[in-house]
């Protein structure tokens, strides 16, 4: 499934969503969307948000982010953020952002590993 740059896709049993550099506000609604979509689809056991591409948030970005962690943790998954960037990591600390209940890691490897542990530790 894609929306103009968004794709997301089932690896392992965790969705893979891939944001574009600078998506829209409408982009960004539609990958909530699609991910929770997707979630119920397959019964994975979490969400995975590469952002790598990106180089400058906004709070509406920030905010979605958080919101879309909230509701995959009510239908019962985890989420990572990987690829933060370190201009992005400075921004949303600036910014007083928290991405509360959502897990970090560097890399997309990385990001699967601490599922695969989170899950077999029993949190979900």
């Amino acid at each position: 499934m894609s929306t103009r740059g968004v794709s997301v896709v089932k690896v392992r049993d965790v969705l893979l969503v891939t944001i574009p550099a600078d998506p829209d506000d409408f982009t960004l609604h539609e990958m909530q969307e699609q991910v929770l979509d997707a979630m119920e689809q397959h019964q994975a056991k979490g969400l995975i948000i590469d952002i790598s591409a990106i180089e400058t948030l906004d709070s509406f970005f920030a905010r979605t982010i958080a919101e879309t962690g909230q509701m995959i943790r009510l239908m019962g998954g985890a989420t990572v953020i990987a690829g933060m960037r370190p201009r992005v990591a400075m921004t949303t600390t600036q910014l007083g952002l928290t991405f509360s209940g959502i897990i970090t890691a560097l890399n997309v490897d990385r990001a699967l590993d601490l599922l695969d542990a989170s899950v077999g530790q029993g949190e979900r």
